[in-house]
């Protein structure tokens, strides 16, 4: 827990407390935004749509949009294509060539790929945008109660399209901003943001929905289940696989460098919140494919929304391929080698080179062993015990695994600028640092 010496310190320093008002205001503007509805649609209609899909591709878009969907609002797509096309990037990393080479290049690298990833985002917000206009148009009133589009046509179309994108870009630009002139990655920020605000409204409905008979153990138990997730996650994001390396001694003129020990740090989960959104992803899409009325789409959605063991199972499976696959795709033990033989240093024991690489990617398979059933756990395991206990959870394992990292990260740079001016840090004076945990970069 932070003392109360210890957060008094932000006053001490105006750079630290103009980043952090800068960054209350952006993600201020965010949820203003999030409820300026898109013109030509019918919000109620809208909400009461997007509640009955609650488990489908669009609860799930809802979700980390923090309900900018279900008002089809100027945000309604939220951050999703960022992180989408960030993905891509990653991915064309591997398999092309000139990607490859700018990811090598420095900083100015670093910045053509950051505009390939804006263009990337424009074009999926311009795709789904046209997506959602066009399935929103073929919704028939007996499905919602009411008519959504009130207008349909291509002017709806058209100014749909437009909307959704330009919001989205906003919405890059924020997080952008935050990062630069804030504090923590700005995109984790709006995601962070957008999950948190979805609690007070899920409290609500439990308790409205339990009004005359609530269990008052059942919610302590879940209350003590949830903290205990918490703890788990906060312990595993935290974990390393220290890899002892020896930098080499080498003498220039009269002086004498190297001859130093250090660690290679192996995160056990490196794959990050990525395999279970894509586990999740991929689940949800048969609920798409029912909707444009694909053949045999709706059979797999009922099997699918069953929820039952054979959900689960297929979940985890997902998610642990997807940690083996995304691990083994960002993470390079062949470059790691390369670099540390650069350094002049190697691990004791092992020859530089091939070997090295050989050793590290043993190592970072048997590691991504625990982690991989480590997400799997966290993010099926509170499905079934709000099932048991008949509390259902508004949000699971990827949402508090996203909530949890992105706290740890921005709680670690508030430290790092208090640290850095010979202040205390949020514990308090004699208290160990809070060490946070870094998100792959996109």
């Amino acid at each position: 827990m932070a003392s109360l010496a210890g957060i008094t310190n932000f006053h001490k320093i105006p750079e630290l407390r103009r980043r952090v008002i800068f960054t209350l205001v952006m993600l201020a503007v965010y949820r203003v935004g999030v409820f300026v509805t898109t013109p030509g649609v019918d919000r109620n209609a809208m909400r009461q749509y997007v509640a009955k899909q609650s488990g489908g591709l669009l609860g799930f878009i809802n979700m980390f949009s923090g309900g900018a969907l279900e008002n089809l609002s100027i945000f309604a797509l939220g951050i999703m294509p960022y992180i989408s096309a960030s993905i891509i990037m990653q991915l064309m990393g591997m398999v092309y060539k000139p990607i490859d080479e700018l990811r090598k290049e420095g900083e100015q690298g670093r910045r053509r790929l950051d505009q390939y990833t804006r263009y990337g985002t424009v074009a999926l917000s311009l795709f789904q945008a046209f997506s959602i206009a066009k399935m929103l148009e073929g919704l028939s009133s007996s499905e919602t109660g009411a008519g959504i589009v009130t207008h349909p046509g291509i002017a709806f179309q058209l100014m749909t399209v437009i909307t959704l994108t330009t919001g989205t870009a906003f919405l890059m630009w924020i997080g952008e901003q935050i990062t630069e002139r804030g504090v923590s990655n700005g995109i984790s920020l709006l995601i962070f943001a957008s999950i948190i605000t979805a609690i007070p409204q899920e409290i609500g409905n439990y308790f409205a929905q339990n009004a005359g008979d609530l269990q008052p153990l059942n919610m302590a138990a879940i209350v003590a289940f949830i903290v205990a997730i918490i703890g788990v996650i906060a312990f595993f994001e935290n974990g390393r696989r220290q890899i002892p390396i020896v930098y080499s001694r080498r003498q220039v003129g009269r002086r004498v460098y190297g001859g130093q020990t250090a660690h290679l740090p192996l995160k056990v989960n490196t794959a990050g919140t990525i395999p279970p959104i894509f586990a999740s992803s991929l689940l949800m899409f048969p609920a798409t494919l029912a909707n444009m009325e694909v053949p045999g789409a709706d059979k797999i959605q009922a099997i699918i929304n069953r929820g039952d063991w054979v959900f689960n199972t297929g979940y985890a499976l997902l998610i642990i391929f997807f940690c083996f696959f995304y691990t083994n795709v960002t993470f390079q033990p062949v470059d790691v080698a390369e670099n540390l033989k650069k350094q002049q240093a190697n691990i004791p024991g092992i020859r530089p080179g091939k070997q090295t690489a050989d050793y590290i990617n043993r190592v970072i398979q048997r590691v991504t062993v625990g982690g991989a059933l480590y997400v799997a756990a966290v993010c099926v395991v509170p499905s079934i015990v709000g099932n048991w206990l008949r509390i259902p959870f508004g949000f699971g394992g990827t949402s508090l695994m996203i909530v949890v990292g992105v706290a740890l990260d921005t709680v670690n740079q508030l430290e790092a600028h208090l640290i850095t001016r010979s202040y205390e840090g949020l514990t308090g004076p004699g208290a160990t640092r809070i060490r946070g945990r870094r998100l792959p970069e996109a």
